[in-house]
């Protein structure tokens, strides 16, 4: 039998999920598993669900289930509609993609407002199909947050007043897999009746829990909707989640986990999790510019603060590329999702990251450019290197 070579040194895992899960984490899973109906799971329980809301900024409740962001997808269309409803979606990326192909088969009518995947949803153009709505046929409007494939972040405060200039009565979704905890998100403030989002990004857990945070006007669909569900009922789910409990034998080593995040968030703070992914990405951004490479992402108010996608020169395959780095640097970079696919990479700054996990990754990717022959500039870590020193006094300042 043989056996691979150990690779020194810790594998960078620099793809925009699963990302890389921290020491305290990884301990406080390791516990010994509770009975999920006594009274300390209870507490657990309690605690996780009310931590939980204070990420989506909420006062409401979140549902927390077993499984991956998707079946939050599932959850939030089959609670709130009924077969033959009219969605209208905007296709900014590959997740984007998903969900409308989720939408029609779940049985329901979906309108694709579409983009070239180097923006974020138009709120211009939601605003004027809505009007045009006049008999308000359209149920949903469902926009991706943060589009991990293209590094594009849709403006959702911005399609909250295009719904509201409407007048339209229309549930707002928001897929917010990739960006809780990493993007700027107001589930009250912005009137979303539905965000989803999962463990596996910024939230620094393995995969395999999923968020689902509802309105009051969402409860209220789902006493009506038509759409059939059994596990992702939201009804059994606020039932007994009232007391801390779930209707199922619930992913307990998770549920550890998540406490373990939520308080690893709030001792940092949130907004300051937030203004630190937005400084890692402009460092990664600006390193981009340097090399002289395009950012898929062509307009900076939609640049994304967990990922940056990046396109390789004609005639160049940016899976090769990522293998070359693989190979020699033991680094992950995000690889080209559908029409990307050969054409782009990715590289995150999401999660459990910092300024020296960015410039390592960074090191890589320049050194792999050589490797590989892809033609560029020199200094791009550098730039990104400047940018981090000259911003330095503003993050302790901002921590103090």
């Amino acid at each position: 039998m043989t056996r691979e070579n150990r690779r020194p040194g810790r594998h960078f895992l620099q793809i925009p999920g699963p990302t890389p899960v921290p020491e305290r984490i990884l301990a406080a899973m390791s516990r010994q598993i509770l009975d999920h109906r006594g009274l300390e799971f209870g507490q657990l329980g309690r605690r996780v669900l009310s931590g939980i809301k204070g990420l989506f900024k909420t006062q409401g409740h979140v549902i927390i289930y077993p499984s991956s962001g998707t079946g939050a997808w599932e959850a939030g269309l089959t609670n709130t509609l009924s077969p033959g409803d009219k969605v209208l979606m905007c296709e900014t990326g590959q997740f984007a993609v998903l969900w409308e192909a989720m939408a029609r088969r779940l049985g329901l009518e979906t309108e694709v407002i579409p983009t070239d995947w180097r923006i974020g949803a138009d709120a211009n153009q939601i605003e004027r199909r809505l009007k045009a709505d006049t008999g308000h046929t359209i149920k949903a409007v469902c926009v991706v947050h943060n589009e991990t494939s293209t590094g594009c972040l849709t403006r959702v405060d911005e399609v909250r007043k295009a719904m509201d200039a409407a007048k339209h009565p229309a549930l707002l979704m928001v897929d917010a897999i990739s960006s809780l905890a990493a993007a700027d998100l107001r589930h009250d403030e912005w009137a979303i009746d539905v965000t989803v989002s999962g463990s596996q990004k910024g939230m620094m857990m393995p995969p395999g829990l999923s968020f689902t945070a509802i309105s009051a006007k969402a409860i209220e669909a789902s006493k009506t909707a038509g759409l059939k569900r059994s596990y992702f009922a939201w009804d059994d789910m606020l039932s007994m989640n009232s007391t801390g409990y779930f209707p199922y034998t619930p992913a307990t080593g998770l549920l550890y986990g998540l406490a373990e995040a939520i308080d690893m968030i709030n001792e940092e703070g949130l907004d300051n999790v937030i203004l630190r992914h937005l400084r890692l990405a402009e460092a990664t951004r600006r390193a981009v510019e340097a090399w002289g490479l395009e950012i898929q992402c062509r307009d900076p108010k939609y640049y994304s603060p967990a990922v940056t996608t990046v396109v390789v020169p004609e005639g160049h395959n940016a899976d090769a590329y990522r293998k070359i780095v693989l190979d020699n640097f033991n680094m992950s970079l995000g690889t080209g999702l559908n029409r990307l696919a050969g054409k782009a990479f990715r590289i995150a700054h999401l999660g459990d990251t910092n300024e020296l996990t960015v410039m390592g990754a960074l090191t890589g990717v320049e050194m792999g450019f050589d490797l590989a022959g892809i033609p560029h500039q020199k200094g791009g870590v550098a730039a990104a290197m400047a940018y981090i020193a000259e911003t330095a006094s503003t993050v302790k300042a901002a921590a103090a």
